[in-house]
């Protein structure tokens, strides 16, 4: 897996020095709303604070706004009432909203461009750069922090339970096995997983290169409709809800609810966001592992590529001109492919850039942190139009939807079927909204 970004890599550090020679000036704050709590929290101060530390005329501040639905309900409070920050961080559901926002945003390749910051999307990694680049071939949101779905598990509990910790489960079928097996010896929480409609339905989807939703999963228009009850999908949820009934599926609740029952060793296997991987690593009191998330064998093109997650960083509008050089010139330290690649390592989440890819595995941190490659190679894989991703308007409410109609699901006290045609016919009432909406 050899990917040569040497020339892009250059051109990012010399924009970026270029930007360092800039004559001094007055201090001008940045403001940037997150959404990162605990650790990773920690993470953006340190970014805030490094970068604060290398020049003076610019300060990033950090703001924490709750979760990530919170922030984005702030920051368009904020806009309305002309006060919005500079930098929005927005998870990945919103971003067909944010991009229907046009007066609100300012694209970030205009930003670069008007700061004089040289800038080539070519330089960061192919499948995320491309879920925030507009039809154009303009990116509009910067890739701060993806992630992908993984299959996070529990070395210790695999050992007391005579499974093999250096075999993960790799298929469905092997997940239900490991479970049983998990409960038998014990294990109150064999299997549970976070984002259910992200890791179940979503990722489900473009792993299986099965549809999600029509017009490339929303990709080449807003007048896509959700197709998610098909014959694959019923079939999964069925299993997962046989699954709850045995006490080897425990629903921890919605979002992201179900990592700090992970990280606490309560239940023993998950999937969830390749961004854990810090959390776990610094407060897991057990031998974790990370492998890639499972899939039915007897599904022709499965595995296909996973589908991205986490978030990226919006530039509002109506800011001043120097403002916004104080954006681009944080932007571009970011990409710097030493700061990419150590993010990367931290956190968990996907490289920023192909360079610092190309860094972190020459510096044998895949093979020192074995499975810290897996959400990398999930997600550089050749897509379809099944699989290069899902962007869909009012995608945060349809998942609130998708989570309301599994919810009975996991309980037993609704069919699976019944439960994702409603979760598709209430979805597509949202698809309908956005698009008479967008359609003006």
């Amino acid at each position: 897996m050899k990917l040569t970004t040497s020339t892009l890599a250059g051109a990012l550090v010399l924009g970026f020095a270029g930007l360092l020679s800039q004559p001094a000036q007055a201090q001008t704050e940045i403001q940037w709303w997150h959404a990162m709590g605990g650790a990773l929290g920690e993470w953006v101060n340190d970014l805030a604070k490094d970068f604060n530390a290398t020049q003076t005329t610019y300060k990033i501040v950090p703001v924490f706004k709750g979760s990530y639905d919170e922030a984005m309900t702030a920051a368009i409070a904020a806009y309305r009432a002309g006060n919005a920050p500079h930098i929005l961080q927005v998870f990945e559901v919103g971003t067909a909203t944010m991009m229907a926002s046009k007066g609100a945003i300012q694209p970030v390749a205009e930003v670069m461009k008007t700061a004089g910051v040289t800038f080539d999307p070519a330089a960061y990694v192919p499948a995320v750069a491309g879920y925030y680049t507009a039809p154009n071939g303009a990116m509009l949101s910067f890739p701060f922090n993806s992630s992908t779905t993984v299959f996070h598990y529990n070395k210790d509990a695999f050992k007391a339970a005579g499974l093999d910790p250096e075999k993960p489960p790799k298929t469905w079928s092997e997940v239900a096995e490991a479970a049983a097996k998990l409960k038998a010896s014990g294990h109150a929480c064999p299997f549970t997983t976070s984002w259910a409609s992200w890791t179940q339905l979503e990722s489900f989807s473009t792993w299986h290169n099965t549809e999600f939703a029509t017009k490339a999963n929303g990709m080449d228009g807003i007048d896509a409709r959700l197709t998610f009850n098909s014959p694959l999908h019923v079939r999964h949820i069925e299993n997962l809800a046989n699954m709850a009934k045995k006490g080897e599926f425990v629903y921890k609740g919605r979002g992201n609810a179900a990592d700090a029952v992970f990280v606490s060793g309560e239940c023993a296997m998950m999937t969830g966001s390749s961004g854990l991987y810090g959390n776990i690593k610094r407060n897991a009191k057990f031998a974790s592992g990370i492998s890639t998330l499972p899939y039915y064998a007897d599904v022709q093109g499965a595995p296909q590529n996973t589908v991205i997650g986490g978030a990226s960083l919006w530039v509002m509008s109506g800011k001043k001109a120097d403002e916004y050089k104080g954006v681009a010139q944080f932007f571009a330290f970011l990409s710097t492919p030493e700061q990419a690649a150590k993010s990367h390592k931290l956190t968990g989440y996907l490289p920023l850039t192909l360079a610092s890819f190309e860094l972190t595995e020459k510096s044998g941190f895949y093979k020192e942190n074995p499975g810290t490659d897996v959400a990398v190679t999930q997600m550089i894989r050749k897509t379809t139009d099944k699989s290069r991703g899902i962007r869909l308007g009012n995608f945060v409410q349809i998942r609130t939807i998708i989570d309301e109609e599994l919810e009975p699901v996991w309980s037993g006290k609704v069919a699976p079927k019944a439960a994702l045609d409603t979760a598709v016919k209430r979805g597509n009432e949202q698809l309908e909204r956005f698009q008479k909406a967008n359609s003006r």
